[in-house]
C-alpha cells in the first residue's frame, strides 16, 4: 500500500525548520541546503515543495503570520480595554524567543523585498495585517492607528536590534497606552 504524505504537515515543518535557522543563524543563513539539514531531509525532497529560497521564506512569513492570528483570535477579551489592546499587541511583539523569531521572520521580509517581488508581496501582507489590526483598535481612527502601528514596529526593531529589552520595550509600550482615553 502507498505511503500517504500529508502535504500540508509537511510545508508546516518545513516552515518551522526556516524559523529555528533564523533564530539560531539569521534570515541569512536560510538556503534550500540549511533547511533541508535542520528539517533531516535531502534538498531534492525539500524542492519538491519549495523550488527556491524565495519561496521558502514566503511561506513561513505566512505561516507566522498566521499563527499571530490564530493566537490572538483564540485569546480571551479582557473587560479592561487597556488590558486587552495591551495582550493583543504583546502577540505581535518580541516579548519571548518564539515571538522574537516571528518578529525576525516578519521584519527581515522590509529589506528582502525590495528585491523580490514574492518576498515584497508577502511583506505587504504583513504590513497590511498588522495595520488593519491597529485600525481595529483604535475604532476605526487612522491616525491613531498610524501611531499605534508605528509604534509597536519601532520599538519591536528596537528590541530585535539589542538597544531595547523586552521589559523596556513593554513598559514603552504601556506608557502609551496610559495616555490613551477610553
Amino acid at each position: 500500500m502507498p505511503k500517504i504524505v500529508d502535504h500540508a504537515a509537511r510545508r508546516q515543518e518545513l516552515a518551522a525548520a526556516v524559523g529555528r535557522v533564523i533564530a539560531r543563524a539569521g534570515v541569512a543563513e536560510v538556503s534550500i541546503r540549511s533547511v533541508a539539514a535542520e528539517s533531516g531531509w535531502s534538498s531534492g525532497a525539500l524542492r519538491h515543495y519549495f523550488a527556491t529560497r524565495g519561496e521558502l521564506l514566503a511561506f513561513a512569513c505566512e505561516q507566522v503570520i498566521d499563527q499571530v492570528t490564530e493566537r490572538i483570535t483564540a485569546r480571551p477579551r479582557q473587560a479592561d480595554p487597556r488590558a486587552d489592546i495591551r495582550s493583543i499587541l504583546l502577540e505581535t511583539m518580541p516579548v519571548d524567543e518564539p515571538r522574537r523569531a516571528e518578529a525576525t521572520i516578519a521584519f527581515s521580509f522590509l529589506a528582502l523585498g525590495l528585491g523580490d517581488p514574492e518576498l515584497a508581496r508577502v511583506h505587504k501582507l504583513q504590513f497590511t495585517r498588522m495595520y488593519e489590526l491597529c485600525l481595529n483598535l483604535s475604532s476605526g481612527d487612522e491616525t491613531g492607528a498610524r501611531r499605534l502601528h508605528a509604534l509597536v514596529d519601532g520599538l519591536s526593531v528596537h528590541v530585535l536590534a539589542g538597544h531595547l529589552t523586552p521589559a523596556e520595550m513593554t513598559a514603552g509600550l504601556d506608557d502609551y497606552l496610559a495616555e490613551l482615553t477610553f
